[in-house]
């Protein structure tokens, strides 16, 4: 398990077997803040009875730190600062932090294991409950695979991807017998039983009633937390970067950079270009930096890199992921580390909480009623072919649904994105990309205060006429130059439909015709799916969204073989 997660922390491994045999744990360590030995995991408390493997930063360690201080600390790490606040305050030491995380605390006195997962799921945490009461847990679907758990696949996953589009949005994942521990979840295990419990409900939290104060006041705090967070996110004994587009978000994380740092700053900012100047924001990124000293590092991604890379980023997603431009990121990643870069910081967060997405507009007129929430921005054409399914395996799919904890339709639409869709899948994504590089990605906008406060916030504080994220925008003005903050929102997107069709065409095909191989007659339709590609080989959609999820298939095949094909 520890070998399976290597890329995840390449600076030190370790475990620990309890001496009666009950329980082990084991750590693959990115050593980031205290780089000593000393910060080495597992590790244990004062007297040895509690012993964690953490995944992820505690970043108000200091002040936790400084509110412990009658603990006997040894190092000066957060992994230490959770030992000593779960000492202190037990399972309810979790909401004393602020962070990204998933750790596992091993207590030999009770013979208990305590897991947790941050509010939002930054971290990942997966685990397999055997019948026998054994339990596997660990941070990657690859590690409990590596531990013999069952590798056949979940063709209720499967078919809830093709016929709707959803993923992430569940405990269950595409793999039998593979759960995710939701966000903001604990898991206990003890005498081969498990509970499972929410810590932090994100509506709960929120309440029904809109913050009616004024303008003003919430500019004012909200702004305040967005320099608290980018702040607590460069405490790193590592250099930090960020990643950068030309949007509003990457607009509002330079600035506040720049305001904690000082007009000196010279943190690196990395972007990607794929060379085609429809998709391409380097001209706004260089906008964004050209009265700066941030150096600039541009990460090209080429057609010709995508057959080696999409099957190394597949080889560790161990589940669909979201097609090139994700791919793009991975490359930001592999820059970031081979300039010795260790942490990046992105923009993450602030269209759910400013309803920044285009079918967000939907819901504030009542007489329209609620329009179904897109999977894919900017296509007028359907992004999916449920049609090219075989009916079987077609009924095993189940819609979402969300729950609707709010009275106005807005609200429950950005829960929905936060909870269950959008924040989710791009977790898992950037998760796996950035640690595939062996670099630590932290999200300062996914903080759960701005949040809270965001939604509470009346609707006509998000969208006004013609202009969405109007708070964010007004709020940007103090950050960047009016022309910054009103840069219009945009996809970060990469040529996907057109290479595809183009200098990627045989490559597609491949992945398509291995997809069938394994599947066809069984999952999909062979006819109907190579009728649909050879219409958009023909230009017959806007959109490669189906496209990409046939080839995601063909990746599962190619990187598990007849071991996954013979599962269906």
């Amino acid at each position: 398990m520890i070998s399976a997660q290597r890329h995840r922390g390449p600076d030190a491994d370790g475990h620990f077997i309890d001496a009666t045999g009950i329980a082990g744990l084991g750590h693959n360590r990115l050593s980031i803040i205290d780089l000593s030995a000393a910060g080495q995991q597992p590790m244990s408390n004062a007297d040895g009875t509690l012993k964690i493997a953490f995944n992820g930063e505690i970043y108000n360690y200091l002040e936790l730190r400084a509110q412990l201080s009658d603990y006997p600390y040894r190092t000066n790490t957060d992994t230490e600062v959770i030992l000593a606040a779960f000492e202190k305050w037990g399972e309810g030491c979790v909401e004393h932090f602020l962070g990204m995380f998933a750790f596992l605390i091993w207590d030999s006195r009770k013979r208990k294991l305590f897991a947790a997962r941050d509010r939002f799921g930054v971290k990942p945490l997966y685990y397999h409950h055997r019948a026998d009461g054994t339990l596997f847990v660990a941070s990657e679907i690859a590690a409990l695979h590596a531990a013999g758990v069952c590798c056949s696949s979940d063709a209720s996953v499967w078919a809830t991807y093709f016929a709707y589009g959803h993923h992430d949005h569940s405990e269950k994942t595409f793999w039998d017998q593979a759960y995710s521990l939701p966000p903001g979840h604990t898991l206990t295990w003890a005498a081969g039983r498990i509970a499972i419990r929410c810590w932090y409900d994100l509506a709960a939290a929120v309440g029904s009633e809109y913050d009616e104060r004024p303008i003003e006041v919430v500019e004012e705090e909200y702004l305040a937390l967005l320099q608290e967070n980018v702040a607590l996110r460069f405490r790193a004994d590592v250099p930090v970067g960020i990643n950068i587009s030309g949007g509003l978000d990457s607009s509002v994380l330079l600035g506040l950079v720049q305001k904690i740092q000082g007009a000196d700053s010279a943190v690196q900012a990395f972007t990607y270009v794929t060379g085609d100047p429809r998709y391409d924001e380097l001209p706004w990124v260089q906008q964004m930096l050209a009265h700066t000293a941030h150096p600039s590092v541009v990460c090209e991604f080429r057609a010709q890199d995508v057959p080696a890379l999409a099957a190394s980023v597949q080889a560790h997603e161990s589940e669909p992921f979201g097609g090139l431009p994700t791919l793009a990121y991975a490359r930001v990643f592999e820059h970031a580390r081979a300039q010795g870069v260790i942490v990046l910081l992105d923009g993450q967060g602030m269209d759910e909480q400013w309803a920044g997405y285009d079918y967000y507009l939907s819901e504030l007129n009542p007489q329209a009623g609620s329009q179904p929430a897109s999977i894919l921005q900017g296509t007028k054409q359907r992004p999916l072919r449920p049609e090219c399914l075989i009916p079987g395996f077609r009924d095993l799919a189940a819609p979402l649904v969300a729950s609707r904890p709010f009275p106005d339709g807005l609200r429950n639409r950005q829960y929905q994105d936060s909870r269950y869709t959008k924040i989710p899948r791009a977790l898992r994504f950037n998760d796996r990309v950035s640690m595939r590089s062996s670099t630590e990605l932290r999200e300062p906008f996914l903080d759960h205060r701005l949040f809270e406060l965001a939604l509470r916030q009346p609707a006509d504080r998000k969208i006004t006429p013609g202009e969405r994220k109007w708070m964010l925008r007004k709020i940007a003005k103090r950050l960047v130059p009016e022309n910054l903050a009103n840069t219009p929102k945009r996809p970060l997107q990469t040529p996907q439909r057109e290479w595809l069709a183009g200098p990627l065409r045989d490559w597609s095909r491949d992945c398509i015709e291995a997809a069938l191989d394994g599947f066809g007659n069984v999952w999909l339709d062979p006819k109907a799916v190579r009728a649909a590609w050879s219409d958009y080989l023909g230009g017959g959609s806007d959109n490669s969204y189906y496209i990409w999820q046939w080839i995601s298939l063909g990746l599962m095949v190619h990187s598990r073989g007849a071991v996954y094909a013979h599962s269906a």
